[in-house]
């Protein structure tokens, strides 16, 4: 389990660097943006659903790219965010937008993570606990080393969860301002042995068919 501390006192200053790193696990990056990352954005591929929202709250607030925007639950807890894949892909990280300075008692405190082919057969993944976030908090999915000892390896996956477990200061409904699901880094290639590289995550995904 990770635990992050990162308050402020609501002024958001923007950083290309992380602001505190967690053996390499997890990061914070303090800015509004999403930060610069060499993982590509794979969530416009799947298919997103949440546990509860209040009207105009939906889960489309985590994807529009608006710092102000926020998916809002309306429901008992936990709260779920599923995000269902077309078919298997690979999941690195996952990146976050909280904001304690703004929302207070609505700020995630526990998050896990879950993984699997379909909703019903759902694996644990990743547990992290977080004090007053403010930023973008990215974190691997699996806590797997890699083979080549750098890093962790990926999570693949057709379904993955992520559960709002706790709030800060017991708060029931929670906000979520933002969430990134990101693949594994692309590996450079030359493209003198191929005419026709596949350059778009979209279209990498079925390279190994050709």
């Amino acid at each position: 389990m990770a635990s992050v501390s990162a308050g402020g006192a609501g002024m958001h200053v923007e950083h290309t660097t992380p602001i505190m790193s967690i053996d390499g696990t997890a990061a914070m990056y303090q800015t509004r943006k999403p930060p610069s990352l060499p993982y590509p954005d794979i969530g416009h591929m799947a298919k997103w659903s949440v546990s509860s929202y209040k009207f105009g709250f939906g889960p489309e607030c985590l994807q529009d790219g608006d710092p102000d925007t926020f998916w809002h639950s309306d429901g008992p807890q936990p709260h779920f965010i599923t995000i269902e894949f077309p078919r298997k892909v690979a999941i690195q990280k996952l990146s976050i937008y909280l904001c304690f300075p703004l929302d207070d008692s609505y700020t995630p405190a526990t998050i896990a993570v879950r993984a699997g082919t379909g909703p019903l057969d759902l694996q644990d993944c990743r547990v992290v606990s977080l004090e007053k976030p403010d930023g973008w908090f990215t974190f691997d999915v699996s806590m797997e080393p890699a083979e080549d000892g750098e890093g962790f390896k990926p999570v693949h996956a057709y379904v993955i969860q992520v559960i709002i477990v706790a709030n800060h200061m017991n708060g029931k409904d929670t906000h979520v301002r933002g969430l990134l699901v990101l693949g594994p880094k692309e590996e450079e290639k030359d493209d003198v042995d191929d005419p026709f590289p596949f350059v778009s995550p979209s279209f990498k995904m079925y390279e190994c068919i050709r």
